[in-house]
């Protein structure tokens, strides 16, 4: 059995985190052994967290995102068995995941769970043409659950790379990666959702998209270097939960094509942003406020994603930054994301982000917005870098220990690491 490398950590993770690495990865090697038995050619693979920039909500109505991969992933430890059966054990959810690939429909009951997404990407991988075979693996994850990096995506398109990498000599390409794991999640988990967090786990860096063909979308590399800036990008963990969210996160994409099919179209990204404008009144009328005000919202996030995407191109963080201001204060007043359907009571996410811009705002730099779908969990922050550690104290002030989680980019997508 071959372990990574340190070359290959180093180039995963950074040189600091080496030895923790090591460690990390000696971990689910044992834990295999412990699980199943003594590995004849057991393979170790990642598939990367991801980190929203901009185009808050917007893939699910065709538009553009820009979005990262980040070193926080998902890593597993697999070998190919005989037969049918994925066996798998996982250090989020510590019991066994047994799943037959003999029926790979979805199963009555299965919605929400493990074994939907395995079924569902087994499924996926076959509607396209590739195969699916049974496999044991152990898999642990440093994309905490409800963080807002999406654990979700980074599972699934584990999934698929493992079965690539198995059964396919690694020829699912990124894109098809992605779309069966959205596939996975939206048929087989039961949740809505785009397809940006799994397209920026299954490529990699940090990527321009824009899903205005939904089967094309196109993907730019934006080559920019986040830590050259003096800002440290984090996100921060309010400790909201994202449990009875679904059907919050559910009304955005139908309040956005609710108004889309007011002018005869699937998505707002068909519709021509002049004849929504000409069109509000009736639309209000028809689809009430809030649509029309997450509309107006999509329109304007889907232009400022090409602002932000080329100021990083032309190396301008500032205006990049001031973009990023935008952008959070459209999902806070139009969008409507920022805080959960209820009494008013908990609004952690609003607090986090209120809180952190009073701080940047007095001292003149640095700004937070929602990230990802909303609603509760986590939000952004851009920390200028002499001010993390006041920064962290404050968080940690409302929200506890360890909530500040600074982020690297990685560069590369989901992998066979060994």
């Amino acid at each position: 059995m071959t372990h990574p490398s340190d070359t290959q950590l180093a180039a995963l993770y950074g040189a600091g985190a080496l030895d923790a690495q090591k460690r990390r990865y000696g971990a689910l090697a044992e834990e295999y052994a412990a699980r199943f038995y003594p590995a004849r050619s057991l393979r170790f693979f990642s598939a990367p967290g991801r980190t929203e920039l901009g185009g808050n909500h917007t893939d699910h109505n065709r538009g553009r995102v820009l979005a990262a991969a980040v070193t926080r992933d998902t890593i597993a430890a697999a070998e190919p068995r005989a037969d049918s059966l994925v066996r798998m054990h996982s250090s989020a959810f510590p019991q066994l995941f047994e799943v037959d690939l003999r029926s790979l429909g979805p199963h009555a009951g299965e919605a929400g769970t493990s074994p939907a997404l395995i079924r569902g990407v087994a499924e996926g991988l076959e509607r396209e043409g590739f195969a699916a075979g049974g496999f044991n693996a152990v898999v642990a994850g440093d994309v905490p659950v409800g963080s807002g990096l999406s654990s979700s995506a980074s599972f699934e398109v584990l999934v698929g790379g493992i079965f690539s990498a198995l059964y396919n000599g690694g020829g699912v390409d990124p894109v098809t990666l992605a779309k069966i794991g959205q596939y996975a999640e939206n048929v087989h988990f039961g949740k809505p959702c785009g397809l940006m967090d799994q397209l920026a786990s299954a490529a990699g860096g940090v990527l321009a998209i824009d899903f205005r063909d939904p089967a094309s979308p196109e993907v730019e590399t934006i080559p920019f270097d986040f830590s050259r800036t003096g800002y440290t990008l984090a996100v921060v963990d309010t400790g909201g939960s994202h449990a009875n969210l679904t059907p919050a996160y559910a009304s955005i994409p139908a309040d956005m094509k609710r108004v889309a099919a007011l002018f005869g179209k699937t998505a707002l990204r068909e519709v021509g942003e002049e004849a929504f404008r000409a069109g509000m009144g009736p639309a209000r009328a028809a689809a009430g406020d809030r649509a029309v005000l997450r509309a107006l919202h999509f329109f304007a996030e889907n232009r400022r994603v090409a602002r932000m995407a080329a100021a990083l191109v032309a190396g301008d963080f500032d205006a990049y930054l001031g973009l990023v201001a935008e952008s959070g204060a459209s999902s806070s007043a139009m969008l409507q994301n920022t805080a959960a359907p209820g009494d008013g009571r908990e609004q952690p996410a609003a607090l986090a982000i209120g809180v952190s811009n009073d701080f940047f705002r007095r001292r003149g730099r640095g700004v937070s917005r929602i990230h990802g779908g909303g609603f509760a969990g986590t939000i952004q922050a851009y920390i200028p870098g002499d001010c993390v550690e006041a920064y962290a104290r404050l968080m940690e002030g409302l929200f506890g220990p360890g909530c500040v989680r600074p982020l690297a980019i990685r560069s590369g997508g989901v992998m066979a690491v060994v």
